[in-house]
Formats: C-alpha cells, structure tokens, sequence
C-alpha cells in the first residue's frame, strides 16, 4: 500500500490541482489532500474550512482520497500519518527549481521523499494567485475550477 500526501494552500483549488491529485490517485493506494495556511503568503481568500470544504467536494469521484486541514511542517505531519511520499505538481521549469529544493530540503531533514507529477499543457498556466486577481476585478475563472469553487466564487463576489 502506498500512502502520500498532496500538501498545499489551495487558495483556491483549481482544475491543475485536481489533475494531480487525480494522477495520484491513480498511481498510489490513499492520497492525503492537506490544506493549509501559508505563512509566506498573504491573508488567504478562503478560509481553512472553506478550502477543505471546497476540497473535499472536488475530489469526491476519487474514492482513495481524504482531504484534511494541518498547520504543522509537512514532513510533521507525514511522518505521522505514516506517508510513503510527499507529491508536488510541476507546471514549469520554475515550480521544479523550487521544488527540487523543498524535496531534497525533506528528504535530509526527515527522510520523506518527493514525487513530482507534471501538468497536463491544458492545466499548465492556471495559478491561484491569477484566480483570486481576476475573480476580484470581474472576470469569470469558472473555466478553470471546480464546479464547487466556481460557485463559492461567485458567492463571495455577488454585486
């Protein structure tokens, strides 16, 4: 059985991230979707209970998926929730960089390993960070989330 963990902020989750997670879900046994609060990152748009709620919603169809919510070091929490690897999505050369360097950082402070998953071309450009700024002017994002995330974002922005 082969256990991982899918960590991120997920602010808003958007059809990228369910690609990975459904890529993982496929690869491996149970996949843990963590949501947490970025301390680098700047207020979030959602709360911790509406992205887990959001979360969970979208990756229903996936029966090996669990989704919770952590504020703790991911290598914490994987070691205690016995995790074979940590998984990353790669859009991009950049997110590798970035991630390369967080995976050798786990896997030499805790021994966890690091499976990368890239994008599909058609999810490679979506960024939540883009999300949030369209949705916040205006523009329509619903193309590119969940059916459950299109409407809490047209909830939190009716005029």
């Amino acid at each position: 059985m082969v256990k991982v963990l899918y960590p991120g902020s997920f602010d808003p989750v958007h059809n990228g991230h369910i690609e990975i997670c459904a890529a993982a879900s496929r690869l491996c046994d149970d996949v843990v979707v963590a949501a947490m609060r970025n301390p680098q990152k700047a207020t979030p748009f959602f709360t911790d209970a509406e992205r887990v709620s959001m979360l969970a919603e979208s990756t229903a169809h996936l029966g090996n998926v669990t989704v919770i919510e952590f504020g703790e070091l991911v290598v914490d929490l994987a070691k205690r929730l016995k995790i074979d690897f940590i998984v990353k999505g790669l859009r991009g050369v950049t997110d590798f960089e970035a991630e390369l360097q967080m995976a050798q950082m786990n896997q030499s402070v805790a021994g966890v390993d690091t499976l990368f998953i890239p994008s599909g071309g058609e999810n490679s450009f979506i960024a939540s960070k883009y999300i949030r700024d369209i949705t916040r002017f205006g523009g329509d994002c619903s193309h590119l989330v969940p059916k459950p995330v299109a409407k809490q974002l047209a909830e939190k922005f009716k005029k």
